[in-house]
């Protein structure tokens, strides 16, 4: 069975950047295929007005990063609203990242805006206030690379809180089972994390956030759990397909039994 994802790409990698690293779409198929899954993909810029023509056009669905500030309310974002409803209610699993995380929490209408603590830059570390299923981890903390000033400032009705930091409350937030969400990168390594710091320091970025960032990138055992959670973010887009495929193998085989 080939699954198919849908890459809904809200923004892109800076110029001085992406010959290097490819687009934030380009990130998602390298770290699962790194976390040892490997999917069909088809990218829809959603900011340039290119939109799938139904929800179920895929089997699951990525929302990535972006610039962008969701209570801009441009058009664009208004159409992926409603797509994100749609995707919703023909239950198709939805993973969102960072801008995707902070969208689909305004499209369940719960308030997205600038954190009055400032930016969240470089490797931060996460608690887990539940045990999670598909999810390895030596421990209940794991760490991403964090790049965003807006938050999701309440939790969406439809939400249960998965992980959360003294910085960012809402941190990761799942849907029914439906939708999985974060507001840091796993796409984001150690690496690129330290070469967007380093570009966006002095600009977006305020250079004492941005040289505090550096200092933790630059330590010898800089690191994050982007595999383990990439293995959980794949468990969690193909969840279905397995019951489904593991439902058809009994079928086969009891048919295989029968006289």
């Amino acid at each position: 069975m080939t699954f198919k994802i849908g890459i809904l790409a809200t923004g892109i990698t800076p110029d001085a950047l992406i010959d290097e690293f490819g687009s934030y779409a380009d990130m998602f198929p390298r770290l699962l295929g790194k976390a040892g899954f490997e999917f069909d993909y088809r990218t829809f810029d959603v900011r340039d007005g290119e939109f799938p023509a139904a929800a179920t056009d895929c089997d699951g669905w990525i929302i990535t990063g972006s610039k962008a500030n969701v209570y801009e309310d441009l058009p664009w974002m208004r159409t992926l609203k409603g797509l994100i409803r749609d995707i919703y209610q023909a239950d198709r699993p939805m993973l969102g990242i960072c801008f995707g995380h902070q969208i689909i929490a305004d499209a369940f209408d719960a308030r997205v805006d600038k954190f009055s603590g400032g930016w969240g830059v470089g490797l931060h570390q996460y608690t887990l206030k539940r045990p999670v299923e598909d999810l390895a981890l030596a421990s209940s903390t794991f760490t991403l690379s964090a790049m965003h000033q807006d938050q999701v400032l309440e939790k969406p009705e439809a939400a249960e809180v998965l992980a959360e930091s003294a910085f960012c409350p809402y941190a990761v937030l799942r849907y029914d089972n439906r939708i999985l969400t974060f507001q840091a990168h796993p796409e984001f390594d150690v690496t690129f994390e330290r070469r967007l710091v380093q570009h966006l320091k002095g600009q977006s970025v305020p250079e004492a956030d941005a040289n505090q960032a550096l200092d933790g990138l630059s330590k010898p055992d800089a690191a994050t759990d982007s595999l383990a959670i990439a293995a959980w973010m794949a468990r969690f887009l193909t969840r279905d397909a397995d019951e489904q495929s593991n439902s058809s193998n009994a079928s086969e085989r009891t048919e295989e039994a029968c006289p």
